[in-house]
């Protein structure tokens, strides 16, 4: 059971992290921190024309929150933040109450579907996606103001 769990491509995923690091001058930044195991993911997003333009994270988490975080950074760019939102709450249902994997551009989250069996693992597989969400409600939410002053 533990070898679906840390499986080949989830460890693949989980040494391949894109965007790692910071951005110089993002539009949302979230932080989130996983109390149980102390797992952390930093986020920064630009959003232009309503779809993420540019994304950074730094991501200091077990293997499945790596690889959670490896797959929104390899797909965020272009994505609406209702795409982000709808990601975030199928991994959720998905891991929580056995719904389906997600679909379209996060799609390869199904990988991380074992990790329902394991609920202490939860917090640290969700924190990318949670993180991202928060940042693109900051960025959207500056960038609605700024249209309208």
């Amino acid at each position: 059971m533990l070898d679906d769990l840390y499986s080949a491509r989830i460890l693949k995923a989980a040494a391949n992290m894109p965007h790692a690091g910071r951005l110089p001058e993002p539009q949302g930044s979230s932080e989130k921190i996983a109390k149980l195991c102390g797992s952390r993911v930093l986020v920064d997003v630009a959003v232009t024309g309503g779809r993420v333009s540019d994304f950074a994270q730094e991501v200091k988490a077990c293997a499945l929150g790596q690889a959670a975080a490896a797959i929104l950074g390899e797909h965020i760019i272009g994505a609406t933040p209702a795409e982000v939102d709808e990601a975030r709450d199928a991994l959720y249902a998905m891991l929580k109450s056995g719904g389906p994997a997600p679909q379209g551009r996060f799609s390869d989250l199904a990988m991380l579907e074992p990790v329902k069996d394991y609920a202490p693992r939860h917090a640290s597989t969700l924190l990318a996606f949670e993180a991202a969400a928060e940042a693109l409600r900051q960025a959207t939410t500056r960038t609605s103001a700024a249209g309208a002053a």
